[in-house]
């Protein structure tokens, strides 16, 4: 066993001798395409005092990643697996449907079915974006937000997989809403189930388009963004490097890199002001300047309301003494999206924006800025795709305040991280059949001390962008572009390639991605034959 290994398991050792014995709550709050800047204490400037509050008294991991999509990053989140090892992801050349149509193998649990044998109850409040029935995974309440296209309506969202009767309120805002529903399904656990512990797993879709915002939070940035994507990137990455998260330079912005799908007929329907490239500020008209700086005010605003319910839902837990022992997890399924599109009830120019009537995306301008100091978006696996915020908070558990945890790490952690603080060991079969190692480790050691965690590599694929991390380096390729090797120690911003300096790592590494999709394929085939 080497010395740093033996150094972390000491350090879990001491970490759980002084925990609680009692069995910890879990609350797992997962943003929707917000940027790693976005939070104050990622160094942004939109107003987030409740999860910055988190960060204060807690842990922020600075190499966090996801999937680099909504689905793939919520199948990884609950099961611990990659997600082409559940059929959650294509993989092109094979027959078994994967991506959003896939099929989770009846093996591929998620954490709720693990947690109920250990007392828990699970809850579920927001968007699914996962194969089958809430409650046929295990949750025992649910609230299913199907209607991702209005957050001003709740027309085709589920309670407990029934249709609900759309709400007539006014007032309705789906941020609001699935907080509410959290705060319920909680209120009724202390009512009816106080003696068991929970996990509640809060999924918002803010701030996902459609940019919907209610008019009173836009209006507290409406001309905060009129300088440009190019000042704000700037302002954050200073903020980041004062802060400590890392110690990159800024990535150049890819003024030729548009969104990931092509949508011409948004452009008629969106006008003169959208910008489908990160074009210099200085270069678009006053109208371009105006539309694009609304935008990024609606998405601030969509952030800003989603820290303001956070904050609720933690007001709630410390009424009912639950906060203190408590674990909260905060993070997002993929970065900032570049996405242009008008879906739905479609977009009407002159409706207010940020209204119900209105159909805006962020664009790759601004998600550039929110995605600092990262090079590209959403779809995309390298690192303003993939890197999210983790904050982890729990008075009883983790006495560091405000410290940073550098150890890289990744969505699929999630599972066995809970198995070691709960005390508990994954199960080998479920009902009968075997289940399959997973690429998944605990965080716990990072808990008690900024240690690295010990792993073979981090892997990702989706729609033809590939990459795999080996320690400080990563391997990444974008469709039909060749692979290009960074050392993301000290590189994040994917400015320097090492394929040409170090030929002999890139080549080991291709051969390790490779090996690992052959692996994937003889795991998800095994089950057909």
């Amino acid at each position: 066993m080497s010395c740093i290994r033996f150094f972390s398991l000491l350090l879990v050792c001491l970490f759980f001798s002084t925990a609680s014995a009692e069995k910890p709550n879990i609350v797992f709050i997962l943003a929707d395409d917000l940027g790693y800047s976005d939070l104050g204490c990622y160094g942004g400037e939109i107003k987030t005092p409740n999860l910055d509050s988190l960060a204060a008294n807690g842990l922020r991991f600075t190499q966090f990643y996801n999937t680099g999509r909504c689905w793939p990053t919520r199948a990884s989140l609950l099961s611990g697996y990659y997600p082409h090892q559940i059929n959650r992801d294509k993989i092109p050349g094979l027959k078994i449907q994967g991506g959003t149509r896939g099929r989770r193998q009846k093996w591929a649990r998620l954490l709720p079915d693990f947690l109920k044998p250990h007392g828990y109850r699970s809850y579920h409040s927001g968007k699914w974006h996962i194969d089958g029935k809430c409650l046929a995974a295990g949750f025992d309440r649910s609230l299913n937000m199907r209607n991702q296209g209005n957050f001003f309506s709740s027309v085709g969202n589920q309670i407990d997989d029934q249709p609900i009767e759309p709400s007539d309120d006014s007032d309705y805002y789906a941020t609001t809403a699935t907080v509410d529903h959290a705060i319920g399904c909680l209120k009724e656990h202390s009512q009816e189930h106080a003696e068991k512990p929970f996990f509640q797993y809060v999924a918002f879709i803010a701030p996902h388009f459609p940019l919907h915002a209610q008019p009173g939070d836009i209006e507290k940035y409406a001309d905060d963004y009129l300088s440009g994507w190019e000042a704000l990137r700037e302002k954050r990455h200073a903020a980041q490097l004062k802060m400590g998260l890392h110690n990159s330079v800024l990535s150049e912005l890819e003024t030729e890199l548009g969104p990931p799908y092509d949508f011409p007929d948004a452009f008629e329907k969106l006008g003169s002001g959208e910008v489908n490239r990160p074009l210099p500020w200085e270069n678009l008209t006053d109208e371009q300047r105006r539309f694009q700086a609304t935008k990024m005010a609606i998405h601030a605003a969509m952030v800003d309301r989603m820290d303001q319910e956070i904050g609720r839902l933690i007001e709630h837990l410390k009424a009912t003494n639950q906060f203190e022992n408590t674990i909260i997890f905060f993070a997002s399924d993929n970065g900032a999206s570049a996405e242009i599109m008008v879906r739905n009830g479609g977009h009407d120019p002159e409706a207010d924006p940020g209204s119900e009537a209105s159909y805006l995306c962020l664009g790759p301008g601004f998600s550039s800025a929110c995605n600092t100091p990262f090079r590209r978006h959403k779809t995309w696996v390298h690192e303003g795709g993939i890197s999210t915020p983790l904050v982890v908070h729990w008075p009883k558990g983790i006495k560091a305040k405000g410290e940073l945890r550098h150890t890289p790490s990744h969505v699929v952690d999630f599972v066995p991280t809970i198995f070691e603080l709960i005390g508990a060991e994954k199960p080998q079969r479920w009902k009968g059949e075997p289940i399959p190692a997973s690429p998944g480790k605990s965080l716990a050691a990072a808990f008690a001390a900024d240690v690295s965690v010990e792993r073979d590599f981090l892997w990702w694929f989706h729609e033809k962008n590939k990459a795999i991390r080996v320690g400080d380096h990563k391997l990444v390729t974008s469709k039909n572009e060749p692979w290009s090797l960074y050392n993301v120690r000290t590189d994040r911003a994917e400015s320097t390639d090492l394929v040409s300096a170090k030929p002999e790592v890139a080549a080991r590494l291709e051969r390790l991605w490779k090996e690992q999709l052959e692996s994937v394929k003889e795991l998800v085939t095994e089950g057909t034959k």
